[in-house]
């Protein structure tokens, strides 16, 4: 089908105002479907840096006096218009990210939930009264915002990973400033229009792209910045807490991480198969949290390896435009050269392809949903999280055997397990390495729920209750009065 051509060029939202960057500068954005030329993003100068770090504290000086109920109301008036919003920032999405638009739709979706999650708890910020070992004291502990947060989020749900970190840091009263995407800008750019339309206050939300490295390094080492929140690789991710800890700054780290899925021999093999086979492509397998290591019980080995195959070989792969396509191109050249050499690997050292494997067009990412079976560990895919549509497959024998593989590798983001016994459930809650478990379904990602992993997969939560602590400060005022003689 046709590419539609309108595609808007993103440019740099500074103090309440969309500007080119101070040298004039743009990097291309391409379409990963095809690898044409969408369109621009305008590369941030660290003088665009100082000014919006400078509209930051500003903002951060006005948002901060806000109450609770004011900050509440603008989150939501931004959730309703984001959603009025779905169909072109869907469309954009999958322009840029390569996505089918169905995916795309229900992340536009799903920020919007999340919006109207921490508007709500935006009004529960509570502090506490601790009783006092004197009359005459009380012993208040305060909630305060954090102050301007820095922010750093990734290509593969371009709005999602940004929305969590603005909406909490809003709802805690804190401004910040957003390091967007350069590979997808324009959807992060919409969602960034939809709060400033909601009457977001100049400098409270900024959004820059351009050199990593160079933003990072400016941002996190300024004063002005109290907080540091990233979502993305495992290395990036430790340079950036140590330059973080250099100047004492709170971080919240979501990583990578290479998930297990454990299929036991009582499991319904055909609702884990498909329930499994949607969740391992979904986003062509671009996501942190997707089942990529199965562990399978060597008595239902064969039979859930035909089902999972079944299922695969039905997936459409084409143009996330196109209303039959199930699984969209990878979205950038990176990713695709990293899939092949993996695979290439792999199968040097033994692993049996049993579908996919290949390329799917002479041009763009496309990279047919791959299922690897009999992986031997010295396997570079079985170490290195592959980040794209591949999903491997092995036999365990006890139980404990699979568990020592799901917590062998020092990532600890997610984990899966398919069975219906309570007993092995109680076993994998304590026995498994991960910051969250789903078992016979995949219940992540919900806005109420928290999110993020242990391990070298992180720290801290951008989900549920606890997702709020991190953009707070804890303050006690310790009063004393004079006692009231009658």
């Amino acid at each position: 089908m046709t590419t539609p051509q309108h595609y808007p060029d993103s440019l740099l939202f500074i103090d309440g105002q969309w500007r080119s960057g101070a040298a004039g500068r743009v990097l291309p954005v391409l379409n990963p479907f095809d690898e044409s030329t969408l369109g621009s993003v305008a590369h941030a100068e660290p003088a665009d840096l100082d000014d919006a770090l400078t509209a930051a504290q500003r903002g951060f000086a006005l948002w901060r006096r806000e109450s609770a109920q004011q900050r509440a109301a603008l989150l939501h008036r931004a959730a309703e218009l984001w959603r009025s919003r779905t169909a072109e920032a869907a469309r954009v999405m999958t322009l840029e990210q390569g996505k089918p638009l169905a995916q795309a739709q229900g992340e536009v979706l799903a920020a919007a939930d999340i919006i109207d999650w921490f508007a709500e708890e935006a009004r529960r910020t509570y502090g506490r009264i601790v009783p006092a070992r004197a009359e005459s004291v009380r012993q208040l502990v305060l909630k305060e915002p954090v102050g301007p947060v820095a922010a750093f989020t990734p290509w593969n749900f371009p709005v999602n990973q940004a929305v969590r970190k603005i909406a909490a840091a809003l709802a805690a009263g804190c401004s910040i400033v957003l390091k967007g995407p350069e590979e997808t800008p324009a959807s992060c750019a919409l969602l960034v229009q939809a709060f400033h339309d909601a009457g977001l206050p100049p400098g409270v939300l900024g959004l820059v792209f351009g050199t990593p490295a160079m933003i990072s390094q400016h941002l996190i080492a300024h004063p002005v910045i109290r907080k540091v929140s990233f979502t993305g690789s495992i290395p990036v991710g430790k340079q950036l807490a140590a330059l973080a800890g250099q100047h004492m700054k709170r971080v919240t780290m979501e990583l990578g991480g290479h998930a297990p899925v454990i299929v036991c021999a009582d499991a319904d093999l055909e609702r884990a198969a498909k329930l499994l086979c949607v969740a391992k492509f979904r986003n062509a397998g671009q996501i942190c949290i997707a089942p990529t290591r199965f562990l399978i019980h060597a008595s239902v080995y064969d039979a859930f390896v035909a089902a999972f195959v079944s299922e695969t070989e039905r997936l459409s792969v084409g143009n996330g435009l196109s209303a039959a396509t199930d699984v969209g191109p990878l979205a950038n050249a990176r990713r695709l050269a990293d899939i092949e050499a993996l695979v290439a690997d792999a199968r040097e050292h033994g692993a049996r392809l049993l579908s996919g494997g290949t390329r799917t067009a002479s041009q763009g990412y496309g990279y047919a949903p791959t299922v690897l079976g009999d992986v031997p560990l010295t396997a570079r895919i079985m170490n290195e999280e592959p980040f794209g549509p591949v999903a491997l497959l092995n036999r365990y024998t006890l139980l404990n055997e699979a568990l020592a593989e799901a917590n062998r590798l020092p990532f600890g983001l997610a984990a899966y397990a398919y069975t219906r016994s309570a007993s092995v459930i109680a076993a994998l809650s304590r026995g498994i390495e991960s910051g969250m478990l789903s078992v016979n379904h995949h219940g992540l990602s919900l806005p109420e729920l928290p999110f993020g992993g242990i391990k070298e997969s992180g720290y801290g939560t951008e989900g549920g209750a606890e997702a709020l602590e991190s953009y707070l400060t804890t303050k006690l005022v310790s009063e004393y009065s004079e006692p009231v003689t009658e």
